[in-house]
């Protein structure tokens, strides 16, 4: 399934290539950074029954996606997807698999991928930021001085544009804090987590709980600040009304469910994260989304709960093959006027 992985100045970078690329092409290009070695699959079973949102516009036609590729990008595909890790590795990996399987299930060729991943970000700058000891501190703030992990990002993200990408996602909740910023300038379609759940939740047409009230949809993260703002916004413009967990639940409940976990105390944590849930839905709210890595693990598929529960990055991959089909689909249906 992972055809090739290969690493540069620290970057883990998977590479998906197309069938009729002759593997030793990359074992001898003239640059001697790159190291190929083969990677074995493993598959995580996913559960993935509604079909992807209708958007009103895919971004950019297949001409003008063309326009952005480098000149000696790895991989040519105009429906080529990069994906840019972030500091769960293992949440990078699922994600993966999510498109790999999805994308396949039905007999069909996967979609053509890039991935990079820098360990670098969690061990330098992140692992403190989403450490349960720092966020319990009543005073804590999310560092204002950003700028060396923007930058890490953006670099990147530039890596994946060279390397054939032609839309960029990125599975990580921690990341999106600064999506706009890392964004910024990239000549390709980048999706936003956030609007991706807004933009499914709106299609699903869902109905107050109570009368005189609107759609109100929860969002269950370890930080408000950090993990619900983007989502309060991208669901706003939707018209969604957005509910918090107040503080007390974050510090009493969800941040010790996470100790429990990194514990590997899973029934402890399972518990508190069941009240976490059932006190957003007391507030009548229709569904909540897990805004938060951690937190995707705790609540199995077959318990009655996680059927009231959102996985963001189920719905970004739910977008992401929609975009590379739309394209894929568009680019056959130019190749056929050509002839």
């Amino acid at each position: 399934m992972f055809d090739q992985i290969m690493t540069t100045n620290s970057f883990h970078t998977v590479l998906n290539f197309p069938a009729f690329l002759n593997r030793t092409w990359c074992r001898t290009r003239s640059n001697p950074s790159y190291t190929a070695v083969q990677l074995s699959s493993i598959f995580i079973q996913t559960d993935e029954t509604r079909n992807p949102p209708e958007s009103k516009k895919i971004m950019g036609s297949v001409a003008a996606v063309v326009r952005c590729q480098a000149p000696n990008s790895l991989l040519t595909q105009e429906n080529t997807v990069g994906i840019l890790g972030g500091v769960s590795v293992f949440s990078t990996l699922i994600f993966l698999e999510k498109l790999v399987w999805w994308s396949s299930r039905h007999g069909e060729d996967c979609i053509p991928f890039v991935v990079c991943s820098d360990p670098t970000i969690n061990r330098e700058f992140l692992t403190p930021i989403s450490s349960p000891l720092f966020l319990k501190e009543k005073n804590a703030q999310f560092p204002l001085n950003h700028a060396p992990i923007v930058e890490k990002l953006r670099c990147k993200r530039a890596f994946l544009e060279q390397s054939g990408a032609r839309c960029i996602v990125m599975p990580c909740h921690l990341s999106h804090a600064w999506h706009s910023e890392v964004s910024e300038g990239c000549p390709l379609p980048f999706l936003h987590v956030g609007e991706c759940v807004a933009r499914e939740l709106k299609a699903a047409k869902l109905r107050p709980l109570e009368a005189g009230s609107n759609v109100r949809i929860g969002v269950l993260g370890t930080d408000e600040s950090l993990m619900a703002g983007f989502y309060r916004e991208k669901l706003e413009s939707q018209g969604l009304e957005v509910v918090l967990p107040d503080m007390a639940t974050i510090e009493h409940i969800v941040i010790p469910a996470i100790e429990a976990l990194k514990r590997k105390d899973m029934e402890g944590a399972r518990n508190l994260m069941r009240i976490a849930v059932n006190l957003l839905l007391v507030r009548a709210v229709n569904v909540v989304v897990l805004a938060s890595d951690e937190l995707q693990v705790l609540l199995s598929r077959d318990e009655p709960l996680s059927k009231k529960c959102i996985n963001p990055m189920d719905a970004l991959a739910r977008s992401t093959l929609h975009w590379a089909k739309s394209i894929q689909n568009l680019d056959t249906q130019t190749s056929s006027l050509e002839y």
